[in-house]
């Protein structure tokens, strides 16, 4: 079947046609030739106001709950929520049950993946059932197809298993996923610690909470010389920590949610349960400064941390809500309309290409011959997600009814185009 993209705006630094306006003509999984005008008859065509093209969104941290939690979401479910918000591949966490911390859960998920519309890359635990004790299988998990290793939504407390894991994953050029919890610290907390969460009478986590992971972190990194992908900063200190680091010259990395950077801890003064999450939401300057980490280039991804959960978990008292928010169908717009003066390419490396090198994915370029992994995009309409119209199982989205300014128009994978 083929697809004709017509007066697109090519983003992508790697290639030749970055940054022009060509008709692009696909062919099953290949890109067949990018020309100025292309009057060949296509099977189906693609044009849109403002229309831009990038290599395929990937998102290194979602939750997808298959197996064992399939009522709150499923690969399938979890796949085309995924697409409908741009992306073409994600990692899923290993938080399911069972735990994927053996080759045969990575190997469920890679097999289920043939019938998925996008690339769906399973995260081996670091940990055996994640409880923080042993080590995984890592080694077995890589060679069958995992594509990081995180505890995923239970952070490594345990030094010497964490400095275990950096080693191991060093041995085969992997990457260790951290998200930065000291869980020792505000265990019972439900929100950022401040004058906020004292008014409003919940416990507290404080922000030293995070920073001393991170700082913990980078000195294993330094100590072992390995690979390390912070995800979901949530602090001004955190971030600062990391782009010190950055500087040094270790290969580390980190990943900002859309929901920090367009909510604050002042957004929960009404007890919104959907607002609450892990790291939590932190204060105004917080938020500035990873505003800021976004634009001076800190930042390398945006993970939409999509963590579904069902009515029952959110429609109860904030302490006794579960944490999460399913963010992946409206994260580019979240972000396009939070940081609107970025420009396309600085988009792209945010959603698309910074991933694909961090964690050592095919590459996606826009270029005649090669493999046609894309998305579609356009800054000049807006979104607005109505429940009725997500693709996802779980309804916890505080993004659903707001009208954000960017819109996905769709995305090509697997040699086949699904448009919004």
């Amino acid at each position: 079947m083929t697809t004709l993209i017509k007066q697109v705006k090519i983003a992508d630094a790697q290639s030749p046609f970055n940054g022009k306006i060509k008709d692009i003509l696909l062919d099953n999984h290949k890109i067949i030739s990018i020309t100025d005008s292309c009057n060949e008859k296509a099977d189906q065509t693609i044009q849109a106001d403002g229309l831009v093209v990038s290599p395929g969104f990937v998102d290194p941290f979602v939750h997808f709950c298959d197996p064992g939690l399939e009522h709150r979401e499923n690969l399938q479910s979890g796949a085309e929520a995924a697409q409908q918000g741009g992306y073409t591949t994600v990692f899923t966490v290993p938080n399911t049950q069972p735990v994927v911390d053996t080759k045969s859960q990575v190997t469920y998920i890679k097999q289920h993946n043939q019938d998925l519309p996008i690339h769906v890359l399973p995260i081996g635990a670091i940990s055996k059932k994640v409880e923080g004790k042993d080590l995984a299988e890592m080694i077995d998990m890589h060679s069958n197809g995992a594509v990081a290793f995180s505890d995923g939504l239970y952070p490594v407390q345990s030094t010497l298993l964490f400095l275990k894991a950096l080693q191991y994953v060093k041995a085969f050029d992997g990457v260790a996923i951290q998200m930065p919890i000291d869980k020792s610290l505000g265990s019972l907390g439900l929100m950022n610690e401040g004058i906020l969460s004292t008014r409003l009478g919940l416990p507290g986590i404080p922000s030293i909470a995070e920073e001393l992971i991170i700082s913990r972190d980078i000195e294993l990194l330094r100590y072992t010389q390995s690979k390390l992908h912070i995800s979901g900063v949530s602090t001004a200190k955190g971030i600062a920590m990391i782009a010190a680091a950055k500087k040094e010259g270790l290969q580390l990395t980190c990943s900002v949610t859309p929901y920090h950077l367009f909510f604050s801890e002042e957004d929960l003064s009404d007890y919104n349960t959907l607002l609450k999450v892990f790291p939590p939401l932190r204060t105004k300057l917080d938020q500035s400064a990873l505003l800021k980490a976004v634009e001076d280039g800190t930042v390398d991804c945006i993970s939409s941390h999509h963590i579904p959960q069902d009515w029952d978990g959110k429609t109860i008292e904030f302490e006794n809500a579960k944490a999460g928010i399913a963010s992946i169908e409206t994260s580019f717009a979240a972000i396009h309309h939070i940081l609107p003066k970025l420009a396309d390419e600085k988009l792209v490396a945010l959603f698309a290409t910074n991933a694909r090198k961090i964690f050592n994915l095919p590459n996606a370029s826009i270029a005649e011959g090669a493999e046609a992994e894309m998305t579609f995009f356009t800054v000049k309409q807006t979104t607005c997600l109505a429940r009725k119209d997500s693709k996802s199982k779980s309804a916890n989205s505080p993004f659903w009814d707001i009208k954000l300014n960017g819109k996905i128009i769709g995305t090509y994978s697997k040699g086949v185009a699904h448009l919004n």
